[in-house]
Formats: C-alpha cells, sequence, structure tokens
C-alpha cells in the first residue's frame, strides 16, 4: 500500500476512534443530565463510526479484490447505515417531542459543553485533510466522508448553542429543539446515503 493510503487510512482510524469516544462521553454525560440533544448527538457519533469503518476496509482492501465486488460490499453497507440513519431519526424525534410535552426539563452539562467546543476544533480540520486526500487519491467515498465530517462540525454548532443557552439562561427548551434540530441532521444524511447505495 503506498504512502498516500496510508495516510487516508490513518484519517479514518482517527475518525473512528474519536467518534466512538464522543458518542461514549455525549451518550454518558447525555444519560446523566437527561439530554436529548447529548444522546442523539452521540448517536450520530455510533452512525459516523460505523461509516467510517466502512471506508477503512475498503482502503484496506485497495488492489487486493476486484471493483466489483468492492463496491457491492460498499452499496450493502451503505444501505445498512441508511437505515440506521432513519431508526435514530425515529428514537431522538419521539424523545425530543415527550421532553417537551413532558415538561421533561435536562440538567444543564458543562463537560456537555466542553464535548462540542472540542468537535467544533476537531471536526473542520479533519474534514480539510480527508477532502484533499480524497482529491489526491481519486476517491469520491473519502471526499463524501469528509461532508459527513463537516455536517457533524455543523451539529456541534448546533449542539453548543442549545447546551449553552440552557446552561446560562436556564431555558430548558433549546435542550430537546437542538434534538429536533439533529433529527432533520440524520434524516438528510439518511437519504443521501441511501440514495449513494442505490447509484
Amino acid at each position: 500500500m503506498d504512502k498516500l493510503y496510508r495516510k487516508a487510512l490513518f484519517l479514518e482510524y482517527f475518525t473512528v476512534g474519536y467518534n466512538i469516544l464522543e458518542a461514549f462521553v455525549s451518550i454518558l454525560f447525555g444519560a446523566i443530565a437527561n439530554s436529548i440533544a447529548l444522546i442523539g448527538f452521540g448517536l450520530d457519533s455510533i452512525v459516523e463510526s460505523l461509516s467510517g469503518m466502512v471506508l477503512v476496509w475498503r482502503l484496506q482492501k485497495h488492489g487486493k479484490i476486484s471493483i466489483e465486488l468492492e463496491n457491492r460490499i460498499e452499496k450493502r453497507a451503505q444501505t445498512f447505515v441508511a437505515i440506521t440513519f432513519f431508526i435514530l431519526a425515529a428514537y431522538v424525534l419521539y424523545e425530543s417531542i415527550d421532553k417537551l410535552v413532558g415538561r421533561k426539563v435536562p440538567e444543564p452539562s458543562l463537560p456537555g459543553i466542553i464535548l462540542a467546543i472540542v468537535s467544533i476544533i476537531v471536526m473542520p480540520i479533519l474534514m480539510i485533510q480527508k477532502y484533499r486526500m480524497g482529491k489526491r487519491i481519486g476517491s469520491k467515498a473519502l471526499i463524501a466522508d469528509s461532508k459527513e465530517t463537516l455536517a457533524c462540525a455543523f451539529l456541534s454548532v448546533a449542539l453548543l448553542i442549545g447546551l449553552g443557552i440552557n446552561y446560562l439562561l436556564g431555558f430548558w427548551q433549546a435542550d430537546p429543539i437542538v434534538g429536533i434540530i439533529i433529527v432533520v441532521f440524520l434524516v438528510r444524511e439518511g437519504i443521501e446515503t441511501w440514495q449513494e447505495s442505490r447509484e
């Protein structure tokens, strides 16, 4: 495997590792604070790590199996990831509405705010690196993955706003409202992934 593919693999390993850590921290502190925004953010990170694992597999198999087989397996994996996005969207939407209607007030979460800030810093840098590497090796999958990383950065901004408003102003409704915004991201990414799996 040449140097460029090794660097692309490193970027994907980092993405998967970071997303798994982000998911664990988000879901843990989301459960502690009863924050659907944090839990939804963590669930999105799990799906992002699944998508990253598919890309790791594809980059590792480069040149070892036929392009046809590689593409066929990737399409199946993309279909699975798309379905997962839709299931998670339904869960987060239900929980967000339940918290708004039932007036289930989440606790302010300083660790969640710190996590959102870290992601706002890390994700754009990672996105630029993956996009450039995708262009250099001619990988549409890596370029598409870089766009998912950018979406994660935007999601981090929404999370920061929601958690920050709750923390600073006590406007607890911001948390489930951000949960609903996360649902929009999940559905959009699900639709895009589904369409890619059918191309």
